[in-house]
């Protein structure tokens, strides 16, 4: 089974970016979006032989998220189950024969930190959410988690220490989620590989040279670790400043 994940920064925008040629020619068997930023009724798309479903945020032209799968669900939920998270569209699950799939957009802890605490309540309620899942089913959450854990997942780590996305106290939270039994398949199937990133500012020509954070995430349950064949990250296609990341499991 093929997976992609992408923040497309606006999914009307990046349809007039070539979005639907870059699904045909991507062919994943579910692609999960992230910052759709959008409110219901104001794009008729869902690409061809896929189903689709969204989650969109209370306030308009902010956050969202959407999945588009090839083979319909057993089950679709949306949020987390908890009103005081549940108001910028920013998780949808998919329940398939042998894993749960869960779309996610982290909150960004914002300038000078200042949506830090509510960050920190909502790492800790999402993973209890996640670990409550892998009870059932193991799970596969992937998305714009919105940190980079390690210093080689951004290119300035020196400079960016308290920064939101590079924080102590979300590094940490990213460390715990993978201390409650989960995996990063990128860092499983590539180890250390330095400047491989998914995220650039807009400002200073940051993509051409490369100054980047990984912050675009598959993460899956400890027991699926043998069924991850394939882990990559899409740097050469454009349209948002997000790339596409990949995962390749065998199930």
């Amino acid at each position: 089974m093929e997976l992609v994940s992408w923040n497309v920064n606006g999914l009307r925008a990046v349809m007039n970016k070539g979005f639907d040629d870059i699904v045909k020619e991507l062919n994943a068997d579910v692609i999960c979006l992230q910052e759709i930023k959008m409110q219901e009724g104001q794009l008729d798309y869902v690409p061809e032989g896929y189903h689709g479903y969204f989650n969109y945020a209370v306030k308009k032209g902010y956050s969202g998220t959407a999945i588009f799968t090839k083979q319909e669900p057993l089950s679709v939920h949306y949020g987390i189950g908890m009103e005081e998270h549940d108001q910028e569209g920013r998780v949808i699950t998919c329940e398939y024969d042998d894993f749960y799939l869960v779309c996610v957009y982290t909150p960004n802890a914002q300038q000078e930190l200042k949506r830090l605490d509510y960050r920190m309540l909502w790492e800790d309620a999402f993973r209890d959410f996640l670990v409550t899942l892998d009870l059932e089913k193991p799970v596969v959450v992937c998305g714009d988690m919105n940190v980079a854990h390690k210093e080689i997942d951004l290119k300035n780590p020196k400079t960016n220490r308290f920064n939101p996305g590079f924080s102590d106290e979300e590094r940490q939270q990213f460390t715990n989620l993978l201390d409650a039994g989960f995996i990063d398949s990128f860092r499983y199937i590539h180890g250390d590989v330095e400047e491989r990133y998914s995220w650039w500012s807009y400002r200073a020509a940051a993509r051409t040279r490369n100054v980047g954070w990984r912050i675009d995430y598959f993460v899956v349950s400890d027991k699926l670790k043998d069924k991850i064949q394939g882990a990559d990250i899409y740097d050469s296609i454009l349209g948002s400043d997000h790339c596409p990341v990949y995962l390749q499991l065998n199930v």
